[in-house]
């Protein structure tokens, strides 16, 4: 009778979780993960941001830019609100609201299908228009609201430096939050009202937004702690400090 003989247990080299497993980024960004979404809570805005693909021409185009207002002028419907919103060379930039977690799903879904159509049916094209799923952030916070309104209303700040204008292509001209009076919008407004204390009142504690303020991020990369020692600038705003504001306008 022969004896049994004790195999080398040698431990498993594929499947299961492991790290580096899964699929790679195609592009040469990292894409928005196929995750599950967290659930939306109403009173919190959301800003979400939704990419173009390369093969596009720019999106602020003479062009693009009319049917992008028209399709987002229609896109507050079936429980989600475009607050405000910025056009970019290659991606967009909203601040949103909704009623519900499926409603903002249903809703930006729905937006992105009007405007991809929208892009198509003006260049005379077919195909992919959005390089990657929609990224969608959760606003918590008065700071985080303003801070999002600010990068978004002036997001374009970052690429025009010493302009004290507002960004054509936005909605900033129908924003109500701006230090200083802004002239009347012609045209039907694109954005509807906010409804949540967050987004209406909320974030106005924290002050009115300057024209001449820009995003954190631009203002970290632009200005030195040096340079912002000797001119006086602002880390929130990118120009003089907030003192020399009031002086100015008084």
């Amino acid at each position: 009778m022969a004896w049994p003989v004790q195999l080398e247990l040698r431990p498993r080299t594929w499947g299961g979780r492991r790290l580096g497993a899964g699929r790679k980024p195609s592009g040469q960004r990292v894409g928005v993960p196929h995750r599950p979404r967290p659930d939306h809570v109403p009173r919190h805005p959301a800003h979400v941001t939704l990419r173009a693909h390369a093969d596009l021409p720019s999106l602020r185009g003479d062009q693009l830019f009319p049917t992008l207002r028209r399709c987002l002028a229609q896109g507050s419907r079936g429980g989600v609100r475009i607050l405000h919103f910025s056009v970019q060379t290659n991606h967009l930039h909203l601040i949103v609201g909704a009623d519900a977690r499926t409603a903002l799903s249903r809703g930006l879904q729905s937006l992105v299908i009007r405007l991809a159509k929208g892009i198509n049916r003006t260049l005379g094209r077919r195909g992919r228009v959005w390089g990657d799923r929609y990224h969608a952030r959760a606003l918590r916070t008065p700071r985080e609201v303003r801070n999002a309104l600010v990068y978004v209303l002036q997001n374009w700040r970052r690429h025009r430096v010493g302009t004290g204008a507002l960004d054509p292509c936005s909605s900033a001209v129908w924003f109500d939050g701006w230090v200083r009076s802004v002239p009347s919008a012609v045209g039907a407004r694109p954005v509807v009202p906010p409804r949540t204390w967050l987004a209406a009142v909320g974030w106005r504690r924290q002050g009115l937004i300057h024209f001449e303020e820009m995003p954190a991020r631009a203002i970290a990369r632009r200005i030195s702690p040096t340079r912002r020692a000797l001119t006086g600038a602002s880390p929130r705003s990118g120009g003089p400090a907030v003192g020399a504001y009031k002086t100015r306008n008084e």
